[in-house]
């Protein structure tokens, strides 16, 4: 448990027009003919749930998307903003079950689109496993986007597991995001080779199935990635893992987030090295929970969505 404990790494827009400025490129999809949607829920009068059957991933998968307030069917040139979740439980709907997204994103000109990620996906193509880059970078748009609207222009985020998905993508797949955000996100898997993957066994997963020797990493890792993210709009958030404004009284120190904030400082030296800007919010006590997340997401809001 104190293993757990000290590794877990939690679960990393109104008119419809777009607007005038410099639209980023189109995803790289290349169409899987099998992919589909076989289901559509509506959750709520703003809120989507489909399941896309997924032969990247090998399984159905669940993404949900939120409209915007003046969205109409037909309507058309929509900003998207991808939500990623972090690891271990829950799953996409983290961001969705307390309603705090949806009251922060409904007034914003843009889709939100919340996709699963699984429990231990870490965002990639696994060398021997589901193919998660694929799906959300592929299917998802290729799916997704034209049933709702969705223009040339994207910004992502994510907590966690997701933070480091956020970055990963927008460096990895240039002209896509024109905004990316990591909240408490794992921002330098190479800080500490053998904890992570002493924290990926306890949790069922071998990291030469996911991202191969550790040599092979930082084709993954933000703060390797940090020099491919020139003209991202990025912010980084970030507490020290001591109890603070958001906790409920004195507890002890939050190895997990502490571990994070060490991570999010090399991810920020390595981008100031590159020439690359990076908006941090490293806000002092805070733990690696919710409370902290939702405050971040609202502050980078602006800086996603402008």
């Amino acid at each position: 448990m104190k293993k757990i404990l000290l590794w877990l790494v939690l679960v990393v827009m109104a008119t419809g027009c777009q607007s005038a400025a410099e639209p980023a490129a189109p995803p790289p999809v290349r169409p899987t003919a099998s992919a589909a949607i076989v289901s559509r829920e509506a959750v709520d009068g703003r809120t989507d749930k489909l399941v896309i059957d997924s032969p990247a991933t090998g399984g159905r998968r669940s993404v949900w998307v939120l409209k915007p307030a003046a969205w109409k069917p037909g309507s058309t040139g929509w900003r998207a903003l991808y939500l990623l979740h972090g690891c271990c439980a829950g799953g996409g709907w983290d961001w969705l079950r307390t309603g705090e997204v949806a009251r922060l994103t409904a007034g914003l000109d843009a889709v939100v689109i919340v996709p699963e990620g699984g429990s231990m996906g870490w965002y990639a193509d696994w060398r021997d496993g589901p193919a998660w880059e694929t799906f959300h970078l592929t299917e998802v748009p290729h799916l997704v986007e034209p049933r709702y609207g969705v223009g040339t222009r994207r910004a992502i985020a994510g907590f966690s597991m997701g933070g480091l998905g956020a970055f990963v993508y927008a460096a990895r797949h240039p002209g896509v995001f024109e905004a990316a955000a990591s909240f408490s996100g794992v921002l330098d898997t190479r800080d500490d080779v053998s904890g992570y993957r002493a924290f990926m066994a306890d949790n069922g997963v071998d990291t030469e199935d996911l991202w191969g020797d550790p040599d092979a990493w930082a084709e993954h890792n933000p703060a390797d990635l940090a020099g491919r993210l020139k003209g991202v709009r990025l912010y980084a958030a970030a507490g020290d893992g001591e109890p603070g404004p958001l906790d409920h009284g004195d507890g002890p120190l939050d190895r997990t987030e502490a571990s994070i904030m060490r991570q999010n400082l090399n991810f920020a030296g390595a981008a100031e090295k590159a020439g690359v800007k990076v908006t941090t919010d490293f806000y002092g006590n805070g733990t690696h929970t919710w409370p902290y997340w939702i405050r971040s997401f609202e502050r980078a809001l602006p800086l996603l969505l402008p």
